[in-house]
């Protein structure tokens, strides 16, 4: 718990252009988390690659322009910034094309991100920045810290092996999932179990996190914490799409729950946070908290 001081956060793993049509929106889920808990007061840093590209360019001078550190966003001559292809559905939930090889799978930390991580409260990583050798190798020295531990599951085929993901998981402290991932996970773990707060339970058997977090969608979340299940049935909005949605969720999450306040007004708080960024295009709308606060009080 981070108390009296400002959560100090790193994000590694992916940043990219999240292209939708002929429009082209800053994204990536650690950088969506990264952005987010920088809007919350967080102190925060990515370490991540882009190209020596035009849009490379582009994605240091938009990180900068939203307030953050571009220290340690490398730059790689070989390879491009990454790209992905975004496309919505009738209901406004998005698939994606993720471009490979992108810079971001080539990422080889320097001494100012080791520094960064060893003295940071909170390190957050996912999957999918996994399924290169380079970039997964950076990941695990990296993840060898005392430092708190966030893993975001991110499966997209067919960028993931259960094989990894076990070994993700059992670096983790916090391990956050949605439900389609979580049952997918468990069963190729052969759980015997169902329901999500089984499953949820069984994960912590197998691992060393301490708490779950599972995304339900429009349906909320349940968060186990200290042992304790807590739930939000969601919030009603009108959805402009999915993108980042459950990134904010995610970062509001943990910045309010390493920041003290209590479970049940942290999940509420993220749930609102992810219904109003789908309620918005793209992923990463500034969201004011008195509108947080306003959504969480009509319901």
């Amino acid at each position: 718990m981070i108390n009296n001081k400002k959560l100090k956060a790193v994000a590694f793993g992916e940043v990219l252009w999240d292209i939708f049509g002929n429009e082209k929106k800053i994204g990536g889920a650690p950088l969506n988390v990264a952005l987010r808990m920088k809007s919350l007061g967080a102190d925060v840093n990515m370490i991540s690659c882009v190209g020596n590209d035009m849009d490379g360019e582009a994605i240091i001078a938009e990180v900068k322009r939203l307030g953050l550190d571009t220290d340690t966003i490398l730059t790689s001559d070989d390879f491009p910034t990454g790209l992905v292809n975004v496309t919505l559905d009738e209901s406004k939930s998005a698939t994606y094309e993720i471009l490979y090889p992108s810079a971001w799978d080539k990422i080889i930390p320097n001494d100012t991100a080791r520094k960064l991580v060893q003295d940071a409260d909170v390190l957050i990583y996912g999957s999918l920045v996994c399924r290169d050798e380079v970039s997964r190798q950076a990941l695990e020295e990296l993840l060898i810290t005392n430092t708190y531990k966030v893993f975001d599951v991110n499966l997209r085929k067919p960028h993931y092996t259960y094989e990894i993901l076990q070994q993700l998981m059992q670096s983790a402290d916090f391990i956050k999932f949605n439900d389609e991932e979580i049952t997918e996970i468990s069963q190729a773990l052969d759980s015997p179990f169902h329901t999500l707060e089984e499953n949820m339970n069984f994960i912590c058997s197998l691992t060393n996190a301490k708490a779950i977090c599972v995304t339900k969608g429009k349906d909320g979340a349940l968060l186990l914490w200290d042992k304790n299940l807590y739930s939000n049935s969601g919030y009603t909005i009108k959805v402009a799409d999915t993108v980042g949605a459950g990134d904010s969720f995610l970062g509001a999450l943990v910045t309010s729950l390493l920041t003290g306040k209590e479970p049940q007004e942290a999940l509420n708080f993220a749930c609102a946070t992810g219904a109003l960024v789908a309620g918005l295009d793209g992923a990463n709308p500034e969201i004011p908290l008195v509108a947080i606060d306003d959504l969480i009080n009509k319901n």
